[in-house]
This record gives C-alpha cells, sequence and structure tokens, in this order.
C-alpha cells in the first residue's frame, strides 16, 4: 500500500494523527520540535511540519473510516487522482526531520519560461530561463559568453524574479 496525503481543518493534524490511532489507520505527522518562550518560562512544543497534512496509509475498506474521522476533510489530490507517496519518501521525511533542526517547508513554484535568478553556486546572480522543471531541479538556460549553457539546478537556489 502507498501512502495518501490527508487535508485537515487547520490545526487539527495532530488531533486527526491521535484519532487515526485510535481506529488503527496507519498515519504519520511530521512534528518540529520548537522552543517557546513566555515571559516567565520556556516550553518545548511539537508543530506539525506541514500544515493540515497527514500522510495515511490505507486500503479500500478503512477509506469509509477515514472520512468518518474529525478533522479529515479530504484526499489531496495531483493532477486529478489522489496524490501517493512511496514507503521510501515517507523514510526521506522521517530522517529529515529527525537530522534537521529548524525545518520549513517552502513550496516554490516555476513554469516553462520564468526568469529565475541563481542564489549559490558558481552562477550566483545570474539570471536564466526555465526550460525543464523535474521533481527537484530546474533545468535553466544561461546566455553567457555568445553561448547557451543548461544547467540543471536544485529548486532552492533559484528564485523566481517578478515579470514585466
Amino acid at each position: 500500500m502507498n501512502w495518501n496525503v490527508v487535508y485537515t481543518r487547520p490545526c487539527w493534524e495532530k488531533k486527526v494523527s491521535k484519532l487515526l490511532d485510535i481506529k488503527g489507520i496507519e498515519n504519520y505527522c511530521p512534528m518540529q520540535k520548537k522552543v517557546r518562550q513566555w515571559s516567565d518560562r520556556k516550553k518545548i512544543i511539537y508543530d506539525p511540519l506541514f500544515k493540515s497534512y497527514v500522510f495515511v496509509r490505507i486500503d479500500q475498506k478503512q477509506r469509509n473510516e477515514l472520512f468518518n474521522t474529525d478533522g479529515v476533510l479530504k484526499l489531496v489530490q495531483f493532477e486529478g487522482r489522489a496524490a501517493v507517496l512511496t514507503e521510501e519518501e515517507i523514510i526521506q521525511v522521517k530522517t529529515f526531520v529527525e537530522a534537521y533542526k529548524d525545518i520549513s517547508v517552502q513550496q516554490i513554484d516555476f513554469e516553462i519560461a520564468d526568469t529565475v535568478r541563481i542564489k549559490s553556486g558558481p552562477f550566483n546572480d545570474k539570471t536564466g530561463k526555465v526550460i525543464q522543471i523535474k521533481k527537484n531541479t530546474v533545468k535553466i538556460l544561461l546566455p553567457t559568453l555568445g553561448f547557451t549553457l543548461v544547467a540543471e539546478i536544485e529548486k532552492q537556489q533559484l528564485e523566481k524574479l517578478a515579470t514585466a
């Protein structure tokens, strides 16, 4: 069975995860450890890494149970079908959460022909046009020195420039 992504009510991620545990539905809600400062004390809290998302592994029989759970709104859709993650992807998220502190989730949307600026690396501050988008990288056309260079660059190293 693959993993699906459930969209929850805002701030219900932990509650939904506990309710699914009670129902015997396998789920994963990645948490990030944070220290919050109040005027008189510090407290360690655990915030969900993905706001309004819980990952679930269900079969067809458990679908009704899932949707009869308070706080569950729908399955997240991607290209018209339920978004699916593999076991390997879930393990990667778990490993990432365990290995790093102060994690943030950011969505960067690039489209073909967008003009972007490279924020780091050997082409720092160079601009180019997006010609192909992959899962974690973007191919960029970099016109320099009278040649056309094509570089495959990780998305987090790019900044989308405003269109004129």
